[in-house]
């Protein structure tokens, strides 16, 4: 495992604490469409919560990275006030292992935009499987379930990849991240 630079942990840290913040205004936003339209209606928000992995994972590129900023940001999440408590870590290190087994299949190599898509489906996955336990799935019908799993899908996709790769090579585009992986990765298509 390759050894972390202390600019690495904090850039990390810093990541995790801003998004735990913006998760927890999420779950307002879920807390809403819930009550419009039942359990589905966080689905379409859900791969929100799954973003931080994403772009720490693309900047910093070591393993690690994506299981870490999640733990982070959901710890930093329940000392803010999210109800949940701490079964919240526990959600946390399963939707950041969930991109993390995607980044380790490419050995921690491979960040294009469908690997980091990719790795928001992985969150999905195993964010749904959790989840399917713990929040009665089990009780809806089997169709509801499958539209819930799918549109949790497309949400990892979109919202934690796509927004993902967005936001994390924005930042690099400031230099914020010069002499990271992705700041090194952005100055080099600059150059060319």
């Amino acid at each position: 495992m390759s050894k972390w630079s202390l600019r690495e942990i904090v850039v990390m840290s810093v990541l995790g604490i801003v998004f735990a913040i913006v998760y927890l205004l999420f779950t307002q936003v879920g807390n809403i469409f819930f009550g419009l339209v039942g359990p589905i209606g966080y689905e379409p928000i859900f791969g929100i919560w799954f973003i931080v992995s994403i772009i720490v994972a693309n900047i910093i590129r070591k393993p690690g990275a994506a299981i870490l900023s999640e733990t982070i940001a959901a710890f930093v999440e329940i000392l803010i006030g999210n109800a949940v408590g701490p079964r919240l870590l526990i959600s946390g290190m399963i939707q950041g292992l969930g991109a993390e087994v995607v980044f380790a299949a490419t050995g921690w190599k491979r960040y294009s935009t469908w690997v980091l898509m990719l790795a928001g489906v992985g969150s999905a996955l195993f964010s749904f499987a959790w989840g399917y336990f713990i929040s009665g799935f089990a009780t809806l019908s089997t169709s509801y379930v499958l539209s819930m799993l799918a549109i949790r899908m497309v949400s990892g996709a979109l919202l934690a990849g796509l927004l993902g790769k967005y936001i994390s090579e924005g930042l690099a585009q400031t230099g914020v991240l010069n002499g990271m992986p992705l700041g090194k990765e952005i100055k080099k298509r600059k150059v060319a």
